[in-house]
């Protein structure tokens, strides 16, 4: 990529889609989600990210979560990020979190996770029509599609590709995100697909 790293790439990329706001908040067009077993440093990533991206924090149970988790808190505010808590509503709280992701099987979860929180921004996971109609009808600010293309994840299923995503984004009001294989070499592909933004884990990290 002659000496341009993969995150500005996609910042790039992410940076030509057209803003959506939510709840008063403008989306991030670029989303990274930390993983423990993919990036061993979520906090030096967040401090390379570009102002008005997302961090979309994941502990996996981890003991030091609330810790690491006010680590990006601190990096956040400084830098001008979005502070998502994956799955977990009291880690979210706990750490100051701008709101939460949920996982596709929690989606039907959203109204009540939403009671008191009115200023959370909500998002979940999808990974094909049904889910994205399910987050839509629960309430979700947003949604992440995935995978798009070929992933890394070991969770990662049939990649749904441009075709694929093109009919979810097209059947939802709601702004949809792009997960799953997205890199410097597939990222191109993205552009006119009508997505609000990027999200990646370890493409960001290097």
């Amino acid at each position: 990529m002659d000496g341009v790293s993969e995150l500005e790439v996609l910042s790039r990329t992410a940076a030509t889609f057209p803003p959506r706001t939510v709840r008063g908040v403008t989306l991030p067009n670029l989303l990274f989600f930390t993983d423990p077993a993919r990036v061993q440093s979520p906090e030096a990533v967040a401090e390379r990210l570009p102002r008005g991206a997302g961090i979309v924090f994941r502990a996996f149970g981890a003991g030091e979560a609330i810790q690491q988790g006010l680590r990006l808190r601190a990096i956040a505010d400084t830098r001008g990020l979005l502070l998502l808590a994956g799955a977990e509503a009291e880690l979210a709280e706990a750490i100051r979190a701008d709101g939460l992701h949920v996982p596709e099987r929690m989606a039907d979860q959203i109204p009540r996770l939403r009671e008191g929180r009115p200023a959370w921004l909500i998002t979940t996971a999808a990974h094909g029509q049904p889910a994205v109609s399910a987050a839509e009808q629960a309430g979700a600010d947003a949604v992440v599609v995935s995978p798009v293309f070929p992933s890394n994840s070991p969770s990662a299923g049939v990649p749904l590709g441009i075709d694929g995503l093109s009919v979810l984004v097209s059947a939802t009001a709601l702004p949809v995100y792009a997960l799953g294989g997205v890199r410097a070499e597939t990222v191109s592909q993205l552009t006119g697909s009508g997505v609000v933004g990027l999200a990646a884990v370890e493409a960001l990290a290097g």
